[in-house]
């Protein structure tokens, strides 16, 4: 380098550096500060300093290497014999320096808690993007229940943030379970029910077979442990109990008539589960007729649809249903006899899990291996109809289960190298899943209840069907479901139905509730919980309509793009930080939880920026706030919260009559709150009250019942809200209470401090000479400026009694004083 810019170039001082680290060190700060591109023309010290080099620097040094390579493309050579009138020449080639890419930053893998391993796993799907997923479906006797939800809703949002965030190719397969224990017995017991129902039986002959249902009830009421199905079984007790009295007495008084009839009616309501039991003991096995059994499950299958359309839930991409793979599930069976697992026993089918653990290439209860041998949860998993004494008695091994049950009468059936017979219930899912997905898939999804031995089972029998050991690669188990802290449980009888819940609360709002908590954990489905979801979905949406607010200001085209001061910086470094903190968020087991507060987070910095905007009457940055509000309602579209098109904000109005209701109205009133300003304006100027009250009474009373809010700022614009009418009511209501609550409250405080003066106005009269003698009860002698000196008793008042009754003398002669010069003045 020349130092015809009056820089002195001291590379001697710089070589002399005793060791190399050093000296590569302080001639790389050296070149960090120097031009040695300009007019091409190096000194001496430059080809005697490069000659001291074998090579290039090491990489870390980039402005030394960048000076090396420099002087090396200009004479095109190595270090030896350079020549310096050569290197010096200005007619040296001209080159791009190098270039040198950035280190970058680790980014984080998405991870998932895999119940296989009881931890968080890298998912790494088989085939690149593409995901096989499986997911339990609803067994189909009864009213879906929130307990559906928990495990539906968060599936839903684990599949909608893997397609639509993380952007993999996922392919999802769910089941519906039409054949079952629960569903043959439901089913012969609404049918007999009916039946009954229909002879109409008399008073006298319904007394007597609710008494008759009574025995074997109370008799496995003894008999219950469990403490949750003897509360409910007491319950049931205690109803049946209450209205079979009336109806006895009036059958001992020979009441007859319409009011026999009525009391009849309530009983034969309150023992339907004891009756429906009761002659389902005496004639279920009389039940022949298959449509039955049918009936049921198609009924509950299509309200199950329709609430999972409700909570909008995506439907799965296949759909498969026991009743359609029966001839698959004989096959399946088969091949797993074939293969050395499952054994004929009596016209049924029993999965081996001695022979099957035995083996080197397999393993029993992956997921619970401690819970191997539990019998009561074998028993749950083989169903009520299939735990008889000489069903159990046909197994090898107690832990064995069912691949296929030979049908008894009352059950239905279809035919089998084995005999009539239906399928066990753990082998359903793995045929109809083997014959969609084949014999491997990414994902198992269920609810946690399932682990075991309903998915454990499902492993094994698949396991010994294809012959592997990775029949699944992630198990995602969701957490229970609690209300208000205590369990739920559909054979309890202690569940909310989904359509019950939707009566009380948006299915975007259930969604939240969802959201602000982990899908592997229990969540309490409290008024605590909804009360927090609910007051989430206000807080966003209030931002988004100020968003929507800011937006609409007039503008032309160039307005739109302003100077960015520290504030927008700060607010911009923020915004990338949220969105960083979301997305490892959702990369650590799709962390909605913690998503949904940096979201928050990021909402409280932009009402900050806003707010600070408006004190000073400056604008805000209107492309900032949009890109924040976009972004957000984007994350709330992936998270299954917003269905709709619109760029910004949650839908108005519901689904499918939002879409240009926005843009259709806002125009007009626009317009409108203008001509309301205006009118205002004069009002205030010449102080017509009664127009102002009109005024504030368009907006506190018309517009909310048209879901329009208007909101009045001193010296600023009125901001035009489309609101939810229901909100805006709700709103409305909350406010007349709160002023209600306020006025009450000043107007207790109003009396109290009435009271207080009263009180001391009275004590103010007492002369002090009086104070103490109405209390006879503590003395009995007083002196004569009406001091006490004995107590009650006759004794003499101690010195410190004395001491303590002197300061209340003094203070009532202070009070008494006041009051007559009160009086006096």
């Amino acid at each position: 380098m020349s130092d015809k810019d009056g820089q002195a170039f001291d590379y001697e001082r710089l070589l002399n550096i005793k060791g190399a680290e050093a000296r590569l060190k302080a001639l790389n700060e050296f070149f960090s500060t120097r031009s040695y591109v300009v007019g091409f023309t190096f000194s001496q010290a430059d080809v005697d300093a490069f000659r001291q080099f074998l090579g290039p620097p090491p990489v870390k040094y980039c402005h030394l290497n960048r000076w090396y390579k420099h002087i090396e493309a200009v004479y095109g050579g190595s270090s030896e014999c350079v020549n310096y009138q050569t290197v010096h020449t200005s007619k040296g080639k001209r080159v791009q320096p190098p270039w040198m890419p950035p280190e970058g930053t680790a980014q984080p893998k998405l991870c998932l808690y895999n119940s296989l391993t009881r931890s968080k796993e890298v998912f790494t799907p088989l085939d690149g993007k593409k995901v096989l997923w499986y997911c339990c479906g609803p067994t189909v006797y009864d009213a879906s229940h929130m307990g559906h939800a928990r495990s539906y809703i968060s599936f839903d949002i684990l599949r909608r943030i893997l397609k639509d965030y993380f952007k993999y190719d996922l392919f999802y397969c769910m089941n519906i379970t039409d054949i079952d224990d629960k569903i043959i017995k439901r089913a012969r017991q609404n049918y007999l029910f009916e039946q009954y129902q229909k002879k109409k039986p008399d008073p006298s002959k319904l007394l007597e077979d609710v008494k008759t249902a009574l025995k074997p009830f109370t008799a496995k009421l003894a008999g219950t442990t469990d403490p949750d199905k003897k509360q409910m079984l007491e319950r049931i007790l205690d109803t049946v109990t209450s209205a079979l009295g009336p109806l006895e007495k009036a059958v001992q008084n020979g009441i007859s008539g319409e009011e026999t009839g009525r009391i009849a009616e309530k009983l034969l309501e309150e023992s339907k589960d004891l009756l429906s039991d009761w002659l389902d003991a005496e004639l279920g096995s009389r039940v022949t007729e298959n449509s039955i059994f049918s009936t049921l499950p198609k009924y509950w299958e299509e309200e199950f649809h329709k609430d999972m359309e409700a909570l909008s839930v995506l439907p799965p991409d296949v759909l498969t249903r026991v009743s359609e793979y029966v001839p698959e599930i004989v096959t399946f069976v088969k091949k797993v006899v074939d293969n050395g697992y499952g054994y004929v026993s009596n016209g049924s089918v029993y999965f081996d899990t001695v022979k099957f653990d035995a083996s080197p290439n397999h393993s029993y209860a992956k997921l619970v291996p401690e819970a191997v041998g539990d019998q009561a949860a074998l028993q749950e998993g083989e169903g009520d109809l299939s735990i008889s004494a000489d069903r159990l008695s046909e197994k090898r091994s107690p832990n064995d289960f069912a691949l296929w049950k030979a049908s008894k009468p009352g059950e239905p059936s279809w035919d089998s190298p084995w005999g009539k017979g239906r399928p066990g219930w753990h082998i359903e899912c793995s045929a109809m899943a083997g014959s969609i997905l084949g014999e491997s898939m990414d994902i198992h999804g269920g609810g946690y209840d399932l682990r075991f031995p309903h998915h454990d089972n499902e492993l094994a029998q698949s396991e010994a069907f294809f012959e592997n050991d990775h029949w699944v690669r992630y198990f995602l188990h969701t957490g229970h479901l609690t209300i208000a802290g205590c369990k739920m449980s559909k054979s309890l009888k202690n569940f909310i139905t989904i359509k019950e819940a939707l009566r009380s609360h948006t299915a975007r709002q259930l969604r939240l509730a969802f959201l602000m908590h982990s899908w592997k954990d229990t969540l309490d489905y409290s008024t605590n919980t909804m009360e927090s979801a609910i007051q989430y979905e206000r807080f966003m949406n209030e931002f988004f309509l100020n968003v929507k607010d800011v937006l609409r200001a007039p503008t032309d085209v160039t307005g739109q793009y302003q100077k960015w001061e520290q504030e927008e910086l700060e607010l911009h470094r923020s915004f990338c930080e949220r969105k960083s903190a979301v997305h490892e968020a959702l990369c650590d087991n799709i962390d909605t939880r913690t998503a949904m507060e940096e979201m928050r987070s990021l909402v409280s910095q932009c009402n900050s920026y806003i707010a600070a905007k408006k004190s000073t009457k400056v604008f805000p940055n209107r492309m900032l706030l949009d890109s924040v509000a976009v972004y957000l309602t984007e994350m709330f579209k992936i998270f299954g919260a917003i269905d709709s098109e619109e760029p910004i904000g949650f839908p108005i109005g519901g689904t499918g009559q939002s879409v240009n209701l926005e843009a259709t109205v806002m125009p007009f009133l626009s317009a409108l709150s203008q001509f309301r300003e205006s009118i205002r304006q004069i009002a205030r100027e010449q102080k017509v009250t009664d127009i102002l009250q009109l005024c504030d009474s368009l907006r506190d009373d018309i517009l909310p019942e048209l879901g329009v809010r208007l909101e009045d700022h001193e010296g600023l614009p009125t901001v035009v809200k489309l609101v939810d009418k229901e909100t805006l009511l709700k709103e409305k209501e909350e406010k007349k209470k709160a002023e209600e609550e306020k006025k009450r409250k000043k107007e207790e405080s109003s009396r109290k401090k009435q009271e207080q003066e009263a009180a001391k106005l009275a004590k103010m009269k007492v002369p002090p000479s009086e104070m103490f003698k109405c209390e006879m009860d503590k003395f009995s002698q007083f002196d004569e400026h009406g001091f006490p000196t004995h107590d009650a008793e006759g004794k003499e008042l101690s010195k410190g009694q004395t001491k303590k009754l002197r300061k209340l003398f003094e203070a009532q002669e202070k009070l008494h004083e006041e009051y007559l010069q009160m009086v006096q003045n």
